[in-house]
């Protein structure tokens, strides 16, 4: 079953960018006749009725990360590589020559550089086929042949172990058949390590740059002093006869939500883009958010399918994702932050499992300081699966019909729990930080993590002669996603 509306998406749900008087804003006496509100007292519900409830969707940022300021116009950090070495892209050549192609070989795990393979004398590795990993043979590397530039392709010589040869099954002629990984050395007695050189460690630096987000909310003075017949109640608390209070509300409220939207459908510029209306020079860079953060950097689930037998559907595909995160950083305690559909197969999938999967009372609630009230209190459920904890918990933005609610692109997000160490420059040592967090541009002068002030000369501000009073807002921050390959995107197919 699904839900239609005819025509156009309801304007109604979409806040006008132009200040304009609408008709939908005033109560319309005119019913037949001119007279009829002088003649008649209209039974008058002086208060509104929030049909969409809470209508905010901030909240997500504050429950998984932190803000943090920054003073510059670019936050850069490092992860670490591999500790082991390894490389795919690799050609058997022939006899007992393997060849590396450097360029596209697993850049990361290459500790010198994308021109000199990792690999010396008297290592001893492991080479399987690409196709099933299925097939392996064990050998001693006894020479290594790094290229010259402008040439990408090492070759390394080995001698089998069981065999004279190698094994059949590896001698693939395709381009990129083989995997290798180095899994210890072996030398003679009396060795030496006189030619032995050594491997440096190896990190991947990234980088963001914080965009600048302004709104503002314009009433002229006489408006300002019109009280109306509704009583006007805003999300925060405030309530009276001022229709421009209701206004100035939920243009905050709006501006917050942009706050930590931004953050999360950002994009980083791929072109030039040049900013309206400014002089020539100055262009627009974008941001990395959440979601292209993940699409670059971390890990793409397609289709989650809903509750099955065990092995197949949903309790598949979960494991599917269990086995990759093994193969990342295994950080035991995540967060899974999903749109409704996909939060009822992952409770359909727990429910026809029944006891295979440990209940919310028996999971672990170490990020709740193990208390299970609190995760309850936040909206989150918890189960465990395998070695590791999960806390579930819709994601109010992705069913929300006026944002990713119109639209089935994104079903959630899996993001790990806790504070991964990273070395500040400014403090010059290695603190914690959380995975997901913001920076904001801020120093001893100027903060702008979250700038509101008020022009004009009404409302108590006598800036300038224009009688009406100007509310603006304005933020410049950036979204840091660290260790991105521990994350998962859940996509429609």
């Amino acid at each position: 079953m699904s839900f239609a509306t005819s025509g156009s998406f309801p304007a109604s749900l979409i806040p006008a960018q132009k200040k304009q008087a609408l008709d939908n804003n005033y109560l319309n006496f005119a019913d037949g006749t001119s007279d009829w509100a002088q003649q008649y007292l209209p039974e008058l519900y002086e208060a509104e009725v929030e049909r969409y409830g809470n209508r905010t969707l901030a909240g997500f940022l504050r429950m998984v990360g932190a803000e943090m300021p920054m003073t510059s116009d670019q936050v850069l950090w490092s992860e670490q590589n591999r500790l082991h070495v390894s490389y795919n892209e690799v050609e058997w050549k022939s006899g007992v020559i393997f060849e590396i192609d450097l360029a596209n070989a697993n850049p990361t795990t290459n500790g010198r550089g994308n021109n000199t393979a990792a690999i010396k004398v008297n290592n001893t590795i492991l080479v399987s086929d690409n196709a099933t990993g299925l097939v392996t043979q064990k050998f001693i590397v006894t020479g290594v042949t790094q290229p010259t530039l402008p040439a990408t392709k090492a070759e390394i010589t080995v001698t089998p172990y069981d065999i004279a040869t190698v094994k059949a099954g590896l001698q693939l002629t395709a381009a990129a058949s083989l995997n290798l990984f180095v899994y210890g050395s072996e030398f003679g007695k009396g060795s030496t390590d006189a030619t032995m050189d050594s491997i440096e460690p190896s990190f991947t630096e990234y980088h963001n740059s914080p965009i600048i987000i302004r709104d503002k909310y314009q009433v002229n003075g006489s408006d300002a002093a019109q009280i109306g017949w509704i009583e006007v109640a805003t999300e925060d608390g405030t309530s009276g006869y001022l229709w421009y209070l209701k206004a100035e509300s939920e243009t905050r409220l709006r501006f917050e939500d942009y706050m930590e939207m931004a953050m999360v459908e950002g994009e980083l510029a791929g072109h030039t883009v040049a900013m309206p209306g400014a002089s020539t020079g100055i262009n627009l860079k974008g941001t990395e958010g959440l979601f292209a953060a993940i699409e670059a950097r971390g890990n793409v689930y397609q289709g989650f399918a809903g509750a099955a037998a065990p092995g197949s559907g949903a309790l598949g595909d979960f494991d599917e994702i269990l086995k990759n995160l093994d193969k990342q950083g295994a950080i035991e305690e995540n967060m899974l932050f999903l749109q409704r559909s996909t939060a009822l197969d992952f409770d359909d999938m727990i429910a026809a499992m029944n006891g295979a999967f440990a209940s919310s009372a028996a999971a672990s609630y170490g990020l709740f300081d193990n208390e299970s009230e609190m995760a309850l209190n936040f909206g989150f459920t918890g189960f465990r699966r395998g070695s590791y904890d999960f806390y579930k918990t819709d994601w109010k933005y992705l069913n929300d019909a006026s944002t990713r609610g119109l639209s089935n692109a994104i079903d959630g997000v899996m993001i790990p729990a806790g504070t991964t160490t990273v070395y500040d420059q400014m403090l010059g040592s290695n603190i914690r930080r959380p995975f997901l967090h913001v920076r904001y541009r801020a120093s001893e002068t100027e903060d702008r993590r979250y700038k509101n002030w008020i022009t004009g000369s009404v409302g108590g501000a006598y800036t300038d002669a224009l009688d009406a009073m100007d509310v603006h807002f304005l933020t410049e921050r950036c979204l840091v996603t660290q260790a991105a390959n521990n994350f998962v995107l859940f996509k429609t197919v």
